[in-house]
């Protein structure tokens, strides 16, 4: 089942976070604070949207961070993931799956997202689902320096 995240499940939607910091080697990246969710996720104006997948005894056991994004020249808006994770213990079970055909129903345009160069796992996913790779485009980053 997937579910909308709420203010209540910030806690466990961090240590998800987290979790995935630490499973991509990124944890000295990892300054997310419940405060900071709090606010991009529930305060008035709140553009970052969080979808839960939830085990048949109601435990959290991944979720799928996103937000809207536009293109030009669809015209259409479409959807950025920022992050899918499913816990370790869960994955293979059809969570990840269900995630992103709710994004996929989400919208009209495309769904777009980023995926470490050595996940072959979440690689071969993204492919048996239908997704390729954007060749003759490179990601730029401008980063402010943090306080």
């Amino acid at each position: 089942m997937i579910r909308p995240a709420t203010e209540e499940d910030v806690p466990e939607l961090l240590a998800m976070i987290r979790e995935l910091a630490e499973f991509e080697n990124l944890s000295n990246q990892c300054v997310c604070t419940e405060d900071d969710l709090r606010r991009v996720l529930f305060e008035p104006g709140a553009v970052v949207h969080d979808t839960l997948a939830v085990a048949d005894d109601g435990s959290v056991v991944g979720h799928a961070i996103w937000f809207r994004t536009f293109s030009t020249f669809m015209g259409k808006t479409g959807i950025w993931l920022e992050d899918l994770y499913i816990r370790p213990a869960h994955r293979r079970q059809g969570h990840a799956g269900t995630l992103m055909a709710d994004l996929r129903a989400s919208t009209d345009g495309r769904v777009e997202w980023e995926v470490l160069e050595w996940n072959e796992e979440a690689i071969d996913f993204y492919q048996r689902l239908g997704a390729r790779p954007m060749a003759g485009w490179t990601r730029y980053r401008w980063t402010l320096p943090q306080p």
